[in-house]
């Protein structure tokens, strides 16, 4: 099942995001497992052309993301991160394009650390620890962003956003 993609404005993708928690997930989706949901949340993933996709990106209040599965990034492996969080992070910062589903077409030079280590739990909800680097730390951390309903315009100057959105349009036209 391929999940519809929320607006920018949608008080869904600018509002952080409670803990989850199991009961609530079993209450408000009667007839889906974890593994089904999060299937579902990889094939709208793919759907859209992206390699991160956050629950409340598609307006489900579940603190949790997968990300990967993408032949080019770490042979295809899948991330499934529910209740992500950042234990530590490298000091060096490295400045690189970012998109992301929510704005489609929009890309933007987003500055984070270069090296994190994060926790978070599986789709089995079993406790995961790992250091990430490169493409991957970065998708996590922006994915993480969307968990505290920040998005990535908000980590620009206004006039790197103006610009950026005059070049998408001009490229759409």
């Amino acid at each position: 099942m391929i999940y519809k993609l929320l607006p920018p404005n949608d008080e869904r993708v600018l509002s952080g995001i409670a803990p989850f928690d199991i009961e609530t997930f079993k209450k408000n989706e009667k007839d889906l497992t974890i593994t089904d949901f999060c299937n579902n949340m990889f094939e709208t993933m793919k759907n859209y052309g992206g390699i991160g996709l956050s629950a409340n990106q598609v307006g489900k209040p579940y603190r949790m993301f997968v990300m990967g599965d993408n032949e080019n990034i770490e042979k295809g492996k899948k991330w499934v991160c529910i209740n992500p969080e950042i234990t530590d992070m490298s000091k060096d910062l490295i400045r690189y394009k970012e998109g992301c589903l929510t704005f489609p077409f929009l890309f933007l030079d987003i500055e984070r650390p270069q090296k994190i280590r994060v926790k978070y739990l599986d789709e089995n909800l079993e406790t995961k620890e790992e250091e990430m680097d490169g493409i991957v730390s970065r998708c996590y951390q922006h994915e993480l962003d969307h968990m505290q309903g920040k998005v990535f315009t908000e980590l620009v100057s206004k006039l790197k956003l103006d610009m950026a959105l005059k070049k998408r349009d001009k490229e759409i036209k």
